[in-house]
């Protein structure tokens, strides 16, 4: 019976290591590439198998018909994620309203992390629809 050395074992961890390396630089340079060609202000991207997209509030009107105007849209794999803006200039959601973030991208992100998976369900604002 052949038994597998610790000098293969190490060898083949250290290519699979590296070729996940690769695809994980790969990915990152079109997400930036992606990033670059978008509006000021707008992400698109793929985090942990969701796909991102933040585009910028507009100044006038309602915002989903429950936000306030003026901040961004942040949809994870084409829901919206529900945000808000604290009066220190963090920023919270829904998913984590207990902690937080610099920014809605960090935001999101995070998001996408507490849904270990799980599709994101539609908000309803107190007295409201959907």
């Amino acid at each position: 019976m052949n038994k597998i050395t610790r000098r293969q074992a190490l060898g083949t961890t250290a290519g699979a290591l590296t070729v996940l390396g690769l695809a994980g630089a790969t990915a990152h340079a079109a997400a930036t590439d992606s990033r670059a060609a978008a509006p000021a202000g707008t992400v698109d991207e793929v985090y942990k198998g969701r796909r991102i997209r933040i585009t910028p509030g507009t100044g006038g009107g309602h915002h989903g018909g429950h936000h306030s105007p003026g901040l961004p849209t942040v949809r994870i794999d084409g829901r919206e994620l529900h945000v808000m803006r604290n009066a220190d200039g963090t920023w919270i959601s829904v998913v984590n309203h207990y902690e937080t973030f610099a920014d809605p991208a960090s935001l999101a992100r995070a998001a996408v992390r507490e849904l270990q998976g799980a599709v994101l369900a539609p908000f309803a604002p107190m007295g409201g629809t959907a």
